[in-house]
């Protein structure tokens, strides 16, 4: 990471989605920091202003991605499995893949490939899980921090219903989890989260004691898995069958308010989704994911009319792509099958909203304000898209669509994150 001094600003053609689909486009325009941190966003610098100007010409400048769901050590497997559901995907394919973490040096391998992916993409802002093993989960922050990332990263939660190399005992589970929230004061721009991976994996005495340190930690949040498959739903249904709904396997030991993530929510029912608005739970759409595994189509339009907290995440490595502008799009696509399911009554996700997910929805759940942030350190993206077929007079608003549908890591000039310039 390259530190930003005094006053600087970044000159192009800013685009941002304020509100979910509005968008305001300032063409050449800027963004003016001090010491990294925005502020102010203008058409023209103030008359006498001593910024050292960073002129990217016609170049797009976004603000940077977040992923609020990704599971770290299946970077490896991106790409395999994907003719399998869900649970046979888990035991062939995840969790020998995940036990491999054990061994620090092959994590520092991994990890070190992710961080570096991940801002080549743009992506800055993250909820990550990690393995069950806490070294590695370490491994994987330092590596994050380094690389410019920033965000939320879990050491997992499993003492039961996976291979006997990645099932720790409910002791060891609750008592390296403590430790590990304890040694991340260590990390700058990191921050632990509770990750049980999801109820079928953790037993109630662990669940019971993660939700005791949910209320302990009051700033610590939690991350797991909700209705992603009706295999996976039928098999809560029988662990919990006092509860009529999977949500409330959560609820009833603490692990369910504010801040908490629940990635899928494929199945969430009016009933289900009222109980995720009601605590302000976030809801994360992982829409390659839940197409690979053929788990479905969640009903991202109900949420969103609904007023959930909804973003997106790329889920990998049930989700193939780690680039957000790729699962926006597989967004739009799977909204528009499901407008075609309704008779065309479920509206699909337009490029506006899409954009808006992966940009200011995430944001928000790091306390960040809609676009890039006036008071608070710069995160954002520069594309040069002239690599596109030629096709002058395009609108702002254009360019943007071809960049989410076409662009690749290639076309990314420049990512700040945290206020400072990452190394691609």
């Amino acid at each position: 990471m390259k530190a930003m001094h005094g006053l600087c600003a970044l000159r192009g053609n800013l685009v941002f989605a304020p509100s979910l689909g509005e968008l305001t486009v300032i063409p050449k325009g800027y963004i003016l920091t001090r010491d990294g941190v925005v502020e102010g966003i203008y058409q023209n610098l103030p008359a006498g202003c001593p910024a050292e100007v960073i002129n990217y010409g016609d170049a797009l400048i976004t603000p940077s991605f977040s992923d609020l769901h990704l599971h770290a050590p299946q970077f490896p497997m991106l790409g395999l499995g994907m003719d399998l559901q869900l649970l046979d995907w888990l035991n062939t394919y995840t969790f020998p893949t995940e036990a491999r973490f054990r061994d620090v040096e092959y994590a520092q391998t991994v990890y070190h490939r992710l961080a570096k992916e991940l801002i080549r993409r743009g992506t800055t802002r993250v909820c990550i899980f990690s393995s069950i093993h806490r070294e590695a989960t370490h491994v994987l922050m330092q590596e994050l921090e380094k690389a410019g990332v920033t965000g939320y990263v879990g050491k997992v939660n499993m003492d039961r219903n996976s291979t006997p190399d990645l099932t720790e005992t409910t002791e060891e589970s609750i008592r390296e989890t403590l430790r590990f929230i304890e040694e991340c004061c260590a990390y700058e721009n990191l921050r632990p989260i509770l990750t049980p991976r999801f109820i079928p994996s953790c037993t109630n005495e662990l669940m019971a004691a993660l939700g005791e340190m949910a209320t302990a930690h009051p700033a610590v949040p939690l991350q797991s898995h909700l209705s992603e498959n009706q295999d996976e739903i039928a098999w809560v249904k029988e662990l919990h069958p006092d509860c009529p709904q999977y949500w409330q396997a959560y609820a009833k030991y603490g692990c369910w308010g504010e801040h908490t993530i629940m990635a899928h929510c494929v199945y969430s029912d009016e009933a289900e989704r009222a109980a995720i608005k009601e605590a302000g739970v976030w809801a994360v759409h992982c829409p390659d994911s839940n197409n690979n595994i053929a788990s479905g189509i969640a009903p991202l339009r109900k949420m969103l009319e609904e007023g959930l907290n909804v973003a997106l995440g790329s889920d990998i490595a049930g989700g193939a792509k780690l680039s957000m502008t790729d699962v926006a799009t597989q967004a739009i696509r799977l909204s528009k099958l499901r407008w075609l399911e309704s008779g065309k009554q479920e509206a699909f996700l337009t490029v506006r909203e899409a954009f808006y997910l992966i940009t200011t929805a995430g944001q928000a759940y790091f306390g960040a304000q809609p676009g890039f942030g006036v008071g608070e350190p710069l995160h954002a993206v520069v594309f040069s898209d002239g690599k596109f077929a030629y096709n002058p007079g395009l609108s702002l608003e254009e360019r943007l669509e071809r960049v989410l549908y076409l662009a690749d890591k290639s076309t990314i000039t420049a990512v700040y994150s945290a206020g400072g310039q990452a190394e691609l």
